[in-house]
C-alpha cells in the first residue's frame, strides 16, 4: 500500500507541475498577445497624430508667410475645408491670432465671438517659443460639444515674436472606434494617455474618464517604472479588475498606449481545463488507490501525457526560434539589424557581379559613444541612437535596394547598390552634416555635439569573386583613417579625407 501511496501522490503533484507550467506558458503567450496590440495601437495613434501635424506644419508656413488679409484667409478657408475633407479623424483646422480670436477656420460658416486664449494649448504656445507640435488635453467643441484632442503649432511673427496658434483637433470617438475593432474580451482595457498623466480615451469609457489625470495611480506608476515599452500586472483604479497591461510611448509624440487583458478571463480556460484534468487525475488516483494492478497501465499514460507535453513544447520552442531567426528589423534604431546586412550585402554582391555594376558600402560609428553613455546614461544613449537612426533612414532609403542597418553598438552602414564611391561619399557627407546639424549635446567632445565618422568603399565585383566581406573590410578600414583624422569626417578608401 505505502507503494501504491507513493505512486498517487507523484501522479498528482506531476499533474500540479504541469497544471502551473501550462499555466505560466498561457499568461506568456498572453503577454506576447497584449505587446502585440499596444505596439499596433501605438502605430495607429502615432500616424493619425502625424497626418494632423503635417497639416499644420503647411498652415504655419502659408500664414507666416501670405499673412491673414481677408483674400489669404478666404482661400485659406478653402485648403482648411479641402485638408478636413481628405483626413477622417479631423474634426476641424483652425486659426488664431495672437489674442485668441478666430482668423480661419474649416468650416462653411465662421463662429461669432468665439475666443480660445484661456485654452490650455493656447497658453502654451504663448509662453513658450518652441515651434514643434503640442498634443493639448482633450477639450469640448463649444460648437459641436464633441470631446477632441488638440493638436496646435505656433505662429510666429517675422521678428519672432508671438502671432497666434495653428490648431488641429481630432475626434476622441476616433480612437475609439478603432479600439472598439479589438477582441479584448469582458473585462480587457486598452487607453491612450498624454505622458504627463492626461487620460486621452479609453475602452470601456466610464463617465468623466477622458481628461483625467492617472499620475496618481499604480497604472501610471508602473508606466513611468517601465519605461516606453514594458509590462506588468496592475489593479485598475476604474474598476478593480487586475490586468495584464502592456505599455508602449509613440515614436514621435508624448503620449503612450496601454492594451490590457483581465488576469482572470486569460486564466478562465485555463482554470476549467486544470479543474477537469485535476479532478480526473483525483479519481485516477483513487481507483489506483484501491485496484493496484491498474497503476502501471495508469502510469503509462501518464508518461505519455508528458512525452507529448514535452514535444509540443519543443516544437513551440522551434517556432519561436524560426520566428526569431526571421525578425529583421532592429528593435531599437527601427533599421534593418546584422542579419538583414549580411543578407542584402551577399545578394547586392552577386548581382553587381552579373550585372558588372557598381557596389558602395558606408560604414558609419558614432564619436566617442561610450563617453556619451557614461556621461548621460545607456537610456540617453538609446535615445540618440533612435534619433541618429531616423536621420540616416530619411536620408539612405530613398532607391528601393538602398539599406540602412544597425551593424552593431554604435556601428552603422548604409548598402548602395549601383553607386560608385565618390556618390557614396556625397552621401555620407550628406548624413555626417545631418547627425551634426540635430546638435545632440555631448560634454565628451571637442565640438560640443554628438558626430559621427565615416568609411566608404566602392568596387565592381567579378563573377565568381564571393568575397563581400572585403568591402566591409575596405569601408571599415577608411572608417578607421576617418576616426583617426580627428573624427566627424568622412574618409574614403579611393577618395581624400573630407573634413568637418
Amino acid at each position: 500500500m505505502a507503494f501504491v501511496a507513493i505512486v498517487c501522490l507523484s501522479l498528482l503533484a506531476i499533474d500540479c507541475w504541469n497544471s502551473w507550467q501550462s499555466r505560466s506558458d498561457q499568461l506568456r503567450q498572453m503577454s506576447v498577445a497584449t505587446s502585440n496590440l499596444a505596439r499596433a495601437m501605438a502605430q495607429q495613434a502615432d500616424d493619425t497624430i502625424k497626418k494632423a501635424d503635417t497639416v499644420l506644419v503647411g498652415m504655419v508656413e502659408r500664414v507666416e508667410h501670405d499673412g491673414t488679409d481677408p483674400d489669404d484667409v478666404m482661400r485659406l478657408r478653402r485648403v482648411l475645408a479641402a485638408r478636413v475633407a481628405e483626413l477622417p479623424q479631423l474634426d476641424g483646422l483652425h486659426i488664431y491670432d495672437k489674442d485668441g480670436n478666430w482668423v480661419a477656420n474649416s468650416r462653411s460658416t465662421q463662429p461669432e465671438n468665439l475666443n480660445n486664449a484661456e485654452r490650455e494649448y493656447f497658453v502654451f504656445h504663448r509662453t513658450h517659443e518652441e515651434r514643434g507640435p503640442h498634443i493639448g488635453i482633450p477639450v469640448q467643441s463649444r460648437t459641436s460639444g464633441r470631446l477632441l484632442v488638440p493638436v496646435s503649432r505656433r505662429i510666429n511673427h517675422a521678428d519672432g515674436s508671438f502671432a497666434g496658434v495653428a490648431l488641429a483637433t481630432i475626434h476622441v470617438d476616433f480612437f475609439s472606434k478603432f479600439y472598439d475593432s479589438f477582441d479584448i474580451g469582458e473585462a480587457g482595457a486598452v487607453a491612450l494617455v498624454l505622458e504627463n498623466g492626461t487620460m486621452m480615451t479609453r475602452r470601456p469609457s466610464t463617465p468623466g474618464i477622458v481628461g483625467r489625470n492617472m499620475r496618481e495611480t499604480e497604472f501610471f506608476s508602473a508606466y513611468a517604472a517601465h519605461g516606453p515599452v514594458g509590462t506588468a500586472y496592475i489593479k485598475s483604479a476604474q474598476d478593480g479588475v487586475t490586468r495584464l497591461n502592456s505599455f508602449r510611448r509613440l515614436a514621435n509624440y508624448p503620449l503612450f498606449v496601454a492594451a490590457a487583458l483581465s488576469k482572470d478571463e486569460i486564466l478562465a480556460d485555463w482554470w476549467r481545463e486544470t479543474l477537469w484534468h485535476s479532478g480526473g487525475v483525483f479519481l485516477l488516483a483513487s481507483i489506483v488507490g484501491f485496484i493496484g494492478w491498474r497503476l502501471i497501465r495508469q502510469f503509462q499514460l501518464q508518461t505519455r501525457t508528458e512525452a507529448e507535453l514535452r514535444q509540443a513544447r519543443d516544437a513551440l520552442e522551434t517556432l519561436n526560434k524560426t520566428l526569431n531567426t526571421l525578425a529583421m528589423e532592429d528593435g531599437l534604431t527601427g533599421l534593418a539589424n546584422r542579419r538583414q546586412f549580411d543578407v542584402a550585402l551577399d545578394s547586392e554582391y552577386s548581382r553587381a557581379a552579373r550585372t558588372a555594376s557598381t557596389l558602395a558600402l558606408i560604414m558609419m560609428d558614432v564619436d566617442c559613444f561610450k563617453q556619451y553613455n557614461d556621461i548621460y546614461g545607456h537610456a540617453a544613449g538609446d535615445e540618440c541612437l533612435q534619433t541618429i537612426g531616423r536621420t540616416i533612414a530619411g536620408l539612405a532609403s530613398r532607391r528601393p535596394g538602398d539599406l540602412a542597418a544597425r551593424y552593431g553598438g554604435e556601428e552603422l552602414a548604409v548598402l548602395l547598390p549601383n553607386t560608385d564611391a565618390a556618390g557614396a561619399v556625397v552621401l555620407a557627407e550628406r548624413i555626417r552634416s545631418a547627425v551634426r546639424d540635430l546638435k545632440i549635446e555631448h560634454a565628451g567632445t571637442a565640438d560640443g555635439f554628438v558626430t559621427l565618422s565615416a568609411g566608404v568603399d566602392a568596387l565592381s565585383p567579378a563573377v565568381g569573386d564571393g568575397q563581400p566581406k572585403q568591402l566591409i573590410r575596405s569601408a571599415d578600414k577608411a572608417l578607421y583613417a576617418a576616426k583617426s583624422g580627428g573624427r566627424n569626417r568622412v574618409c574614403a578608401s579611393t577618395v581624400q579625407p573630407v573634413p568637418a
